[in-house]
């Protein structure tokens, strides 16, 4: 069990590095999956559209949402996005910058997912077959066929056990031309997803600095908060079992040497400092009124009251009075409610 914690806590420490092994693990997989995907175009004028679009959009779809799952800071984001005002603000740049982080990480399975697609080229020379240019690349002067007959010799060429429209355009012909489209079509979509990654990299950080350290340095702000609220909760939560638990023995045991006349036994050296740990929390509906509290009005981030001017007109100016915490008021209306 130790060493599960000991990884579990290597694997908090290094979260950002953690995520991004798994981005480019998901991005390793997705192009595996494609070559071993086994594509089989319908080779019907009414379909072939659909499963070449859908192969080409539905799976990267599925990989980004897949990315943002395995993300532990979406639900950081939505809990920070739907918390109520309380006496914290909310900063917009801070959230825009924690979507965008996410982002960036989950959209590359996909990215690679469309690239490799429209490299192999079979997801465009199926969807856009009935499209080729048969005045261009084939026979013109071939009109015996009506315009239904001719999408659907047109729909074969994806197939070449099937395709009987030789007379037509030449089977290579029409899948040449659609690859060196598809092919055109990926390599443009790869610079434009480096060129944009580039771009957000390198360049962002040089024209908003200012707002740009603002918003990384609360982002990571709000993880470790959350972080630290959750191991404190769970410190005090086992606190207060241990305490809760060695009260029930030792009543058992004082019921059982009032019954049979043994000297209870002494409380454990412990006990005093698990009791101290419940920081005056001692009770279930305390507990829930601090939680509740928590929720609705997290503390204003001023740890210190106003201070003298000083010389410079700086120090001091513009913070707002101190005010109690808000679970220690709530807390006390509900003992004077019971």
């Amino acid at each position: 069990m130790d060493k599960f914690r000991m990884i579990f806590q290597f694997l908090q420490s290094n979260q950002e590095s953690f995520m991004n092994g798994i981005c480019g693990i998901m991005a390793l997989a997705s192009a595996q999956m494609y070559s071993a995907f086994d594509f089989n175009c319908p080779c019907l004028p009414r379909y072939n559209l659909a499963y070449g679009l859908g192969i080409l959009l539905v799976p990267p779809l599925i990989l980004l949402l897949l990315g943002f799952v395995l993300n532990n800071n979406v639900s950081m984001l939505a809990e920070e996005w739907r918390r109520p005002q309380g006496q914290r603000g909310k900063d917009p740049a801070v959230l825009r910058y924690m979507f965008c982080s996410m982002a960036q990480r989950a959209m590359i399975a996909p990215v690679v997912w469309i690239s490799v697609t429209l490299l192999d080229g079979k997801c465009i020379t199926c969807a856009f077959c009935t499209l080729v240019p048969v005045e261009t690349l084939g026979n013109a002067s071939y009109s015996s066929l009506s315009q239904g007959e001719m999408k659907r010799v047109l729909a074969r060429i994806p197939c070449k056990e099937i395709y009987d429209g030789q007379e037509l355009i030449a089977n290579e012909v029409a899948v040449r031309y659609l690859r060196c489209i598809s092919q055109a079509l990926g390599w443009c979509f790869v610079l434009l997803m480096t060129t944009m990654a580039f771009l957000v990299r390198s360049l962002r950080p040089c024209f908003t600095q200012a707002v740009f350290l603002k918003s990384r340095y609360w982002s990571h702000y709000i993880d470790i908060e959350r972080k630290m609220f959750d191991e404190t909760c769970t410190e005090h939560a086992r606190s207060f079992a241990k305490v809760c638990i060695q009260q029930f023995f030792e009543g058992l045991s004082t019921d059982l040497a009032a019954a049979r006349c043994h000297p209870p036994r002494e409380a454990p050296e412990d006990a005093g400092e698990a009791t101290r740990k419940l920081l005056g929390i001692t009770d279930w509906g305390t507990m829930n009124v601090a939680l509740k509290s928590w929720h609705r009005c997290k503390p204003p981030l001023h740890l210190h009251p106003p201070t003298l001017h000083s010389s410079n007109g700086w120090a001091g100016e513009g913070q707002p009075p101190m005010h109690p915490p808000a679970p220690r008021r709530e807390i006390a209306a509900y003992y004077s409610w019971v």
